[in-house]
């Protein structure tokens, strides 16, 4: 459904951030895309989504060009992004942060259907409709910027370190929670410092360091590679 062919991007004109990055992403798979810190995992997100253009290559999405598009229209074509750091509005409550994601007109058509989707996920977003974002805990504003990301009626979500700040047990119930919103049909592209469960959940995998996939594969064999047992789960 996704191929991002030979994208390069640059942060002015001497940092590149991304060299010549191909990946692909099929129709209800999740797929994951692992590294450390700084290897350009969130700006190949960012630059899917359109809030960053790339210097050369190209993406396209169900065989059309999308990376010349503003992101409001990859919105609305079914890719939506649910950024690191989440980026909720605190002081508005749960309920409206999530009917903030239902804005495109497909999405208005389906807005109630998919707020029940969202509630039969995350169950605790039902209960605390009414609270204000800013009280909900670490996980409990975790699961509603995923929330409002599939109000948007999408057919790939975009997560960028979902398990960003949150205690293992939360992180295993959130991995838990992006099956689920997977085998409901949505294809997911998953960015994760949490190799090793992002490994075990995705179909394929491709692994970014310095801005350029050095290994792809199926995710649950890339867990016994040697290289990535080494250098990034310590074994």
């Amino acid at each position: 459904m996704l191929e991002v062919d030979n994208v390069t991007v640059f942060y002015g004109k001497r940092a590149r951030a991304l060299a010549e990055v191909s990946l692909s992403v099929h129709e209800g798979e999740i797929t994951a895309i692992v590294g450390n810190n700084g290897a350009g995992k969130s700006t190949l997100l960012k630059t899917i989504s359109g809030l960053i253009r790339p210097s050369s290559g190209s993406i396209t999405f169900y065989g059309e060009r999308i990376d010349g598009l503003p992101t409001y229209r990859i919105v609305e074509k079914g890719i939506t992004l649910v950024p690191e750091g989440r980026g909720l509005f605190p002081m508005m409550t749960v309920i409206e942060n999530l009917e903030i994601g239902a804005y495109t007109r497909n999405a208005k058509k389906k807005r109630k259907e998919n707020l029940k989707k969202v509630f039969e996920i995350f169950p605790i977003l039902k209960k605390r409709e009414k609270q204000l974002a800013g009280t909900l805990s670490g996980g409990e504003q975790q699961m509603l910027a995923i929330g409002r990301g599939l109000m948007s009626n999408p057919k790939l979500l975009m997560l960028d370190e979902p398990s960003l700040g949150l205690a293992p047990i939360i992180t295993s119930r959130m991995f838990e929670s992006i099956k689920k919103i997977n085998e409901e049909g949505v294809s997911i592209l998953l960015v994760e410092q949490k190799v090793s469960q992002s490994l075990i959940v995705s179909k394929r995998a491709y692994v970014l360091d310095y801005g350029k996939v050095i290994k792809e594969g199926i995710g649950t064999q890339l867990l016994h590679d040697d290289f990535i047992r080494k250098t990034y789960l310590s074994i």
